[in-house]
């Protein structure tokens, strides 16, 4: 064997190694940047379609009947796209949402899905948030689950369109988001030049603290699609939230600092888990509305404050167009 073929030999095993490191990093990234499936993930059954998500990759019937959501975000986001829920945790519905839950089993708390009770539904789709990776292993035993990254707040409108996708609902995904922006659309011309002219303060009452909302908020989100400002103390990015507060969508003041709870109108509400939590939050209002520094806000004293649900604060489509329905009611149709 001359030293020819040797080097010939050698440079084809050192050219086929290559290829497969080029393909393999040109998958990683494929996997990284698009989306894609990992050509070993491929699935073989016809009857489902492999999901990446924050737990893993799933693979998700194509014909489910029988959905159970594990938060509240995935519960709203499935009733926006036409698909109701067989069970789903129960929370304090605002009225919004009342009349969805209707035929709806409840699976626990939020934050406390029970096993069992899923497993009594015989669910073929469960759909959560990455917060919840701690039932994975035993919920996905139950039925293919899917868990949403949910990094706060303000990304609602991109959990939403991953919903969407992972439903099969892409297109009536889009309808109901051309829809919001229509409506918002609607709400800047109603406004005219008084849109650019109108600072909104966004104010929370808990039964220890007062809190105001920040840019990248769910309702920071809200108000900037709608075209609305903020007061300097609140226009603040998630990230300039989480530098200075340690929290990206919203910080704490004390009454020293209520100053900075003020704008042309100011949208404030109260909202616990529990009915006796939250009347004492109420009462901190009561408190709050009897104080000189607040009465001495402008927006009190042009008697601009308006006392809205705690949807503010919420995670989905349908709690958004609640939020424009207060626009709306407050902004245009108050003399």
């Amino acid at each position: 064997m001359n030293d020819s073929y040797i080097k010939i030999k050698s440079f084809a095993r050192w050219f086929q190694f290559g290829i497969v490191i080029f393909c393999t990093l040109l998958l990683a990234v494929a996997c990284h940047h698009g989306g894609s499936i990992p050509a070993n993930y491929q699935s073989t059954n016809p009857a489902c379609r492999l999901f990446e998500h924050a737990a893993g990759i799933t693979c998700i019937p194509k014909k489910f009947e029988r959905l159970v959501t594990l938060d509240d975000a995935s519960f709203e986001n499935a009733i926006a796209l036409g698909i109701k829920p067989v069970g789903s945790i129960f929370f304090d519905f605002s009225f919004y949402l009342q009349d969805k839950v209707i035929g709806v089993k409840n699976i626990g708390k939020n934050g406390e899905p029970n096993l069992e009770n899923i497993l009594a539904l015989k669910p073929d789709l469960i759909l959560g948030s990455d917060y919840q990776r701690y039932i994975y292993n035993l919920s996905s035993k139950i039925a293919p689950t899917i868990l949403f990254n949910f990094e706060h707040s303000g990304k609602w409108k991109d959990v939403f369109t991953n919903v969407s996708v992972a439903l099969g609902k892409e297109e009536t995904g889009q309808q109901v988001m051309g829809n919001y922006y229509r409506r918002l659309e609607e709400f800047k011309q109603r406004m005219g030049d008084n849109l650019s002219k109108l600072k909104v303060s966004v104010v929370r009452v808990y039964p220890n603290n007062i809190n105001i909302y920040l840019r990248d908020s769910f309702c920071g989100i809200v108000l900037q699609d709608a075209g609305l400002s903020r007061p300097d103390s609140q226009n603040l990015s998630a990230s300039e939230g989480e530098k200075l507060f340690g929290n990206s969508i919203q910080m704490s003041i004390g009454n020293e600092l209520i100053e900075k709870a003020d704008g042309d109108v100011i949208f404030i509400w109260t909202a616990e888990n529990s009915t006796q939590v939250n009347q004492t939050a109420k009462n901190k209002l009561e408190q709050l509305k009897s104080n000189p520094l607040w009465q001495n806000l402008k927006a009190v004293q042009q008697n601009k404050v308006y006392l809205v649900s705690d949807y503010w604060i919420g995670s989905g489509i349908l709690a958004a167009n609640a939020i424009i329905d207060d626009l709306f009611k407050y902004l245009i149709n108050t003399p």
